[in-house]
């Protein structure tokens, strides 16, 4: 992968570099294994750049971890360009491979989709996590394709909108912020406690009935387990939610969905947004299901 800058005003190249949030164990890389090249020729970080000079930064290419297998299981794609790429996470997978779940991760999915589109050359990118859904969290999961583009989205503000299923009846938005921090000795459980992070999650009823409520639902904060901690907090833990209370019959797994994602492109500066239209319309067809179930 390269990046091409026309140059505007006088410089150091290593300066540019930083500028243009390079960091600096990606400039010691491409210094390594990448190339930078002014004019056609190559040259150093020490480069003093002229206006009107033409620098091609080829970044280096990356080797995936021999932990991760590739899975070539179908994926669903909701948004892809060179740079970035968004899919649909279904229940009972791991973002990441895990002690219990060593393999069969979404990483490695995509892993494996990257490497059959590009089987035809020497080159295959090799995605990194930019968000993250807990296990039976389904919905959009974006990954980068490169560690340097990883870096340079990790500053960029993203709106995620979710939209999950609790017990009881929420008549009206609202906001909670509620501190959240680790449940005892747990590695898992999260907990409101006055000593932990700050979290702020809004919600907006979509569906309501005597029972249950269909929530669209924003995160402000990115704490584990924030929407489930918060809704258990207000006493309308998530349907299907075992761990916070919320134990279901009738779901598998938390009633919770990433339905949008939107972001300013680091490379691009476009406006994006991902939609997963279908999840939204599981939880709308469970939430249907559920208030049927109570009328029989």
């Amino acid at each position: 992968m390269e990046f091409k800058y026309k140059i505007l005003s006088s410089v150091v190249l290593k300066n540019f570099l930083q500028q243009n949030q390079y960091s600096k164990k990606m400039i010691s890389a491409i210094k390594r294994d990448g190339a930078l090249i002014v004019n056609e020729v190559p040259v150093t970080v020490r480069k003093i750049l002229e206006i009107g000079d033409i620098l091609v930064v080829k970044l280096p290419d990356e080797q995936a971890s021999e932990n991760l297998l590739p899975d070539f299981q179908p994926l669903d794609v909701l948004f892809e360009d060179q740079y970035f790429i968004a899919v649909s996470k279904g229940k009972k997978q791991n973002c990441a491979p895990s002690r219990e779940h060593p393999h069969g991760s979404l990483i490695e999915q995509v892993m494996g989709y990257l490497k059959a589109q590009t089987a035809d050359t020497n080159v295959q990118p090799i995605p990194h996590i930019v968000t993250r859904l807990d296990r039976d969290t389904s919905g959009i999961v974006l990954f980068a394709k490169h560690g340097h583009l990883h870096h340079r989205i990790a500053s960029t503000e993203m709106k995620k909108i979710y939209h999950c299923i609790c017990k009881g009846k929420l008549e009206a938005p609202s906001k909670i912020i509620a501190p959240i921090t680790r449940a005892g000795d747990s590695i898992i459980e999260r907990k409101v406690d006055r000593f932990g992070k700050y979290a702020a999650t809004s919600y907006k009823p979509v569906n309501i009935s005597e029972q249950y409520t269909l929530c669209e639902v924003q995160l402000h904060t990115g704490r584990t387990h924030q929407i489930r901690v918060h809704f258990q907090y207000i006493n309308h833990p998530l349907i299907g939610d075992g761990l916070y209370g919320g134990l279901h019959d009738f779901a598998d797994g938390q009633a919770l969905a990433c339905c949008s994602l939107s972001f300013k492109h680091p490379i691009t500066h476009a406006q994006i947004e991902v939609r997963d239209d279908a999840k939204r319309k599981e939880l709308d067809n469970l939430f249907q299901q559920l208030c049927k179930k109570i009328e029989m």
